[in-house]
């Protein structure tokens, strides 16, 4: 069975950019799909975010590479897809960032980059974008009869909001 590990991280980037779509000054991101371009070629692109209006988009590129950062060569063809498509921007996902010519060609053609740990999942992940980090964990608990579990739910400032025992 092939490896289909670019695949899921595809859709948990889309996922996960779609749940803070509000923090990219986006109304909401889509996952896979073919988009037209002025020059009549058709561009399949890995997700596409919507502004709150509906009226731009942005074009959503995964790269997970494991060993390297993404590329300059990369950079300037998403670059070229954005022009082609009228897109108002871009956003690379990847786990490693960008190499210093990709920084110059993304800070230039307005491409943002958000770094997404590679082996993340939707509930399971760090991201990484503009001055912030998210951090999504999940465990299971297993809780017998004879026991309780106290449960405590903790605002961003430490404060705590709720107890519950059970």
């Amino acid at each position: 069975m092939p490896d289909k590990t670019w695949e899921s991280y595809e859709d948990v980037a889309a996922h996960l950019l779609n749940v803070f779509a509000n923090d990219f000054g986006l109304g909401k991101v889509d996952g896979k799909q073919v988009v037209p371009g002025a020059s009549g070629t058709k561009w399949e692109i890995d997700a596409k975010g919507y502004s709150e209006d509906g009226q731009t988009f942005v074009i959503v590129e995964c790269k997970r590479y494991t060993t390297s950062k993404v590329s300059q060569e990369i950079l300037a063809g998403l670059a070229f897809r954005i022009l082609d498509t009228g897109a108002s921007g871009g956003i690379i996902v990847t786990p490693l960032g960008f190499q210093e010519g990709a920084k110059k060609v993304a800070t230039h053609t307005g491409v943002h980059t958000v770094c997404l740990n590679e082996d993340c999942t939707k509930t399971d992940y760090v991201l990484q974008f503009l001055n912030k980090i998210c951090v999504g964990l999940s465990d299971t608990i297993n809780v017998s009869i004879e026991e309780s579990l106290k449960i405590s739910l903790i605002d961003k400032d430490g404060n705590v909001i709720e107890t519950r025992q059970v």
